[in-house]
C-alpha cells in the first residue's frame, strides 16, 4: 500500500492519462510556448493537488498521465488546466492572440482513460472471495 495516497477518511490511487489538442490541430506549442505551457500546467496541478507522474507537451497536443484527488472529477481538473493555461498563454502572446482571436486555444474535448495496477479480473476475484471472508453467499456475480 505503499503508492496510495491518503486523506482523512480515505485511501486512493486514482490515476487517469488525459490528452487534448490545440484548436484546429495549429502546431503552436513549439519554443518558448511549449516551455511556458508545460510550466503553467504544473502550476495549475500542484494548486489542485494533482500529481503529475508524466506528461508531454506536443506541437499540437498535450500528454499527461496524473494523479487526481478523489474530491476532484477529471472533467474540473481538464477544466481548470485548459481554461487557465489557454488564458494565461494568450495573455503572454501576439502570434498565439493572432491566431486564436476567439480567446479558445484549446480545442473542445479531451480524450480520458483510468490507468491502474489492479485489473478486471483481480477485482472479480477479490469481490468472489469476500462472500468467504464474511460468510454471506447471497451477494454473487454472475459474468
Amino acid at each position: 500500500m505503499q503508492n496510495y495516497k491518503h486523506g482523512s477518511h480515505t485511501v486512493y490511487d486514482l490515476r487517469y492519462h488525459i490528452v487534448w489538442i490545440t484548436k484546429y490541430r495549429y502546431q503552436v506549442m513549439v519554443g518558448d510556448i511549449a516551455v511556458k505551457c508545460r510550466d503553467y500546467i504544473r502550476e495549475i496541478c500542484k494548486a489542485r493537488e494533482v500529481g503529475i507522474l508524466s506528461g508531454k507537451v506536443g506541437k499540437d497536443h498535450v500528454h499527461m498521465y496524473v494523479a487526481i484527488p478523489p474530491y476532484l472529477s477529471v472533467s474540473k481538473v481538464v477544466q481548470y488546466i485548459k481554461g487557465k493555461s489557454s488564458r494565461k498563454l494568450l495573455s503572454e502572446s501576439k502570434d498565439l492572440q493572432r491566431r486564436y482571436w476567439g480567446q479558445h486555444l484549446w480545442a473542445r474535448g479531451y480524450f480520458v482513460s483510468s490507468v491502474g495496477e489492479i485489473n478486471d479480473e483481480i477485482i472479480r476475484k477479490y469481490i468472489e472471495g469476500q462472500h468467504e471472508h464474511h460468510g454471506d453467499a447471497e451477494f454473487t456475480i454472475d459474468v
